[in-house]
């Protein structure tokens, strides 16, 4: 009797643990590609994860322009579930490699037609919100050195500049590359090239992240970085000197987007951050950071972000941008590569 109520303990204790193991088990790691600020990761994956308990959502972060290369470098074998908060232009650009498989996830007829591929049925990329070039200027460092508040894209390549400003590399940052393909867009390719020309002669060096132009002109590293607007935003809110401007002539964007994988072997799970990412909830989880979100209706105003800048969002064609990437990112190196900082 004794050894039958022992052997019941036992048994009964490894159907609890083999339970415990089976529930641990039963997560579906998801592997997800992403170019969105590390300091907001972690949000989105607790806010997702409360919804499907059952996923576990494995982060691959880096910037647009390293992200898209690790990308491409993958192309014959994609090693990612599914690409979330990547440049909508370098979606585009991977689709040219049967980089996903079309998926319309639950709600996405309910976003902005212009802000998710209406081309492919079902899309191929859908997008979630819009980052937006911006210039970070520290009013205190600016005082030191008498340098007067920019207000366009041609005051910063005046004289009095010289040495004091700093932009993103094209080559490795999405912010980088919205700025050039902007200028081009709005100037057309000779004026833009002769514009970054008078331009590079007042860079005191070119980063390899978008935000820290912003972060290094916050911290009174820089006088003024060249960024986009919820880093400015943000460091502002947070106490920094600054003054964040949306240059007279029109800001260049991009869209942070998302396109589930062909080859991934978690569908089920890439489909349900996909269904989830269109929802109310995660658009206006988008809205707390950044003014333009992909849902009508529920973008509120963000605090410090230039006033009327979604105004001076510039027309950019997404597919120019993408058919000419390598071509533009090309060309700038060679002319400018020399003032960018060493790699890591």
């Amino acid at each position: 009797m004794k050894f039958a109520k022992t052997f019941a303990l036992l048994a009964g204790g490894l159907a609890l643990a083999l339970s415990h193991t089976t529930s641990a088990t039963a997560k579906t790691d998801l592997l997800v590609y992403t170019a969105v600020e590390a300091d907001e990761l972690k949000k989105f994956k607790k806010a997702f994860e409360a919804d499907y308990p059952d996923v576990n959502i494995k982060w691959v972060r880096d910037s647009t322009g390293i992200i898209t290369s690790k990308l491409l470098a993958e192309k014959e074998n994609p090693k990612a579930d599914i690409v979330w908060g990547v440049a909508a232009t370098s979606l585009l650009l991977l689709s040219k490699y049967n980089y996903f498989q079309g998926y319309a996830p639950k709600g996405v007829e309910k976003l902005e037609k212009k802000y998710y591929d209406t081309k492919n049925n079902p899309p191929l990329w859908v997008g979630q919100r819009a980052w937006i070039a911006s210039v970070c200027y520290n009013t205190v460092e600016a005082g030191k050195h008498n340098l007067p508040l920019p207000t366009s894209w041609a005051d910063l390549t005046k004289g009095v500049y010289k040495g004091h400003v700093i932009m993103p590399n094209p080559n490795s940052s999405g912010t980088g590359f919205l700025d050039v393909s902007s200028w081009i867009q709005m100037q057309g390719e000779e004026n833009a090239w002769k514009y970054m020309d008078a331009l590079h002669e007042n860079i005191a060096r070119y980063t390899h992240s978008g935000s820290k132009p912003c972060k290094l002109a916050a911290k009174g590293e820089i006088p003024i970085g060249v960024s986009f607007a919820y880093r400015g935003a943000k460091s502002k809110n947070a106490g920094a000197p600054l003054e964040v401007v949306a240059p007279s002539e029109g800001v260049g964007w991009d869209l942070e987007a998302f396109g589930i994988v062909r080859n991934t072997k978690n569908l089920k799970a890439a489909r349900a951050l996909a269904d989830w990412s269109v929802t109310e909830k995660a658009n206006r989880i988008y809205n707390e950071e950044y003014a333009v979100v992909a849902m009508p209706g529920i973008a509120k105003p963000v605090k410090n972000f230039p006033p009327g800048i979604e105004a001076k969002m510039i027309q950019n064609n997404f597919q120019w941008a993408a058919n000419n990437r390598i071509r533009v990112l090309d060309e700038w190196r060679k002319r400018y590569d020399g003032k960018s900082e060493p790699k890591k």
